[in-house]
């Protein structure tokens, strides 16, 4: 490098700036609310809040030391309307709200000598990552920290005041301020259980279990993992009068609207039905029978197609639940890369009602690039995960975890790894078969 060079000199030549002064909380917080912001808190990263993003966060901007948690509000009406249109417009909006208020804080930051670095607000996402984790920092972890609200048992953070119409994001700064905020001591959410009657494929149960894979696959079915399916389906179809006879012109419609204007969500109804949050909460207390008949019972009556997975819960709920509902069947798109990416996402692919009265323990032997011993466990609609050989097994499975890999995600078939030798079982095999319908699709 040459020291001669112009911007070197003229650097050097510069008066050092003075270090700035350590900035408090509330500083941070008005400088989110001017840049539009409806709310905004900070969390030192070394609380103990933090210990499952801070790895995450450090791989982003190494120098953190701590991270705003900001909010905007959404129209609770636009949220609400059964015109899916207006659902999604207010969505969007809101996400490009969060956007240009993030970029604008860390412009402030930047003048006042602090780095920082805005993350996604939802999407865009690290793809690469899929079908593990595909964020930068969990939004809502950090806004609870921040004491922007509490999860409802909806998994939505419900804001004291502005109920769950909220979007939230995140910046990164590398200064710690002489203080943060704190958590609320209670939780907005009434447990009202109107987003369990609200929910179109059963993904909350009125005793807190959320199913994430019903959720997903519905929702979020012009996404990642639904538009992954699609993907596959336009490619296994032999000509478009076999397309047209598994897709409907409208679904094909739609995924065109997600790809020229934003991915569309399907039913955000749980955060449409939610009545929590002082400025929203008025007319659930006038009248909660008007406001059953005029917010929850129009998203129940609607007509329209419900994507699940054959055989899952979810494909159970919605028949006996909504029948006048269309059930549409798909695959999750979602094929794991790495053994230890399945494994971990085993647990939300786990169908409790399918393992009603099942008792059933497996022991896993995986050879090949990623070995290992595992046992599985069901019992008591749960499964439990362990990296050993634990009790007695009903069956035991020896298997390359490449071919594996490529089982689930229906590259080769069963008899083709038996066949192969890929795969050996010493016990039932219909355990195995037993075991996999707990894991549809």
């Amino acid at each position: 490098m040459k020291m001669d060079h112009p911007t070197i000199l003229k650097v050097k030549a510069q008066t050092p700036a003075a270090a700035p002064n350590r900035i408090t909380a509330q500083e941070l917080r008005q400088i989110c609310l001017d840049c539009g912001a409806d709310d905004a808190g900070v969390v030192l990263l070394e609380r103990p809040e933090l210990d499952t993003e801070r790895p995450y966060i450090l791989k982003a901007l190494p120098s953190t030391q701590a991270v705003i948690s900001f909010v905007v509000r959404m129209s609770p009406e636009a949220v609400r309307s059964t015109a899916r249109s207006v659902a999604n417009q207010e969505f969007h909006a809101a996400t490009k709200d969060l956007t240009h208020i993030a970029r604008n804080i860390s412009k402030a930051l930047r003048e006042l000598g602090i780095r920082s670095l805005p993350t996604a607000a939802g999407f865009p996402m690290e793809m690469t990552e899929l079908p593990g984790r595909s964020w930068i920092v969990a939004h809502k972890v950090v806004a609870e920290a921040a004491g922007m609200g509490k999860m409802g048992i909806h998994r939505n953070v419900i804001h004291p005041i502005f109920g769950n119409f909220i979007l939230l994001d995140s910046v990164l700064i590398d200064t710690a301020p002489t203080d943060d905020t704190q958590p609320i001591d209670y939780n907005p959410c009434l447990e009202c259980k109107l987003c369990v009657a609200a929910c179109p494929v059963g993904a909350i149960a009125p005793d807190g279990h959320f199913d994430a894979v019903a959720c997903l696959n519905h929702n979020y079915r012009e996404f990642f993992g639904g538009f992954i399916d699609w993907v596959d389906t336009v490619a296994d179809s032999k000509n478009r009068h076999e397309y047209q006879n598994k897709v409907e012109d409208t679904e094909t419609a739609s995924l065109w609207q997600s790809l020229s204007f934003g991915a569309n969500y399907k039913s955000a109804y749980c955060v449409a039905a939610c009545p929590a949050g002082e400025d929203v909460i008025g007319p659930f207390l006038r009248n909660k029978a008007k406001f059953i008949k005029e917010i929850l019972n129009p998203l129940q009556e609607k007509e329209e197609p419900i994507y699940v997975v054959p055989g899952s819960d979810a494909d159970a709920y919605v028949q006996k639940r909504f029948p006048h509902k269309t059930v549409r069947h798909i695959g999750s798109g979602i094929r794991p890369r790495t053994l230890a990416k399945f494994l971990d996402a085993m647990p939300l692919g786990f169908q409790r009602g399918r393992a009603r009265g099942l008792l059933l323990r497996l022991h896993f032997t995986f050879t090949g690039p990623e070995p290992g011993q595992w046992t599985f466990t069901i019992a008591n609609q749960k499964l439990t995960i362990e990296r050993s050989h634990t009790g007695t097994p009903d069956l035991s499975v020896t298997v390359n975890s490449r071919a594996w890999l490529d089982f689930v995600s229906k590259r080769r078939s069963l008899p083709n790894l038996l066949l192969t030798r890929a795969l050996r079982l010493r016990g039932n095999p219909k355990h195995l078969a037993t075991f996999g319908k707990c894991f549809p699709g």
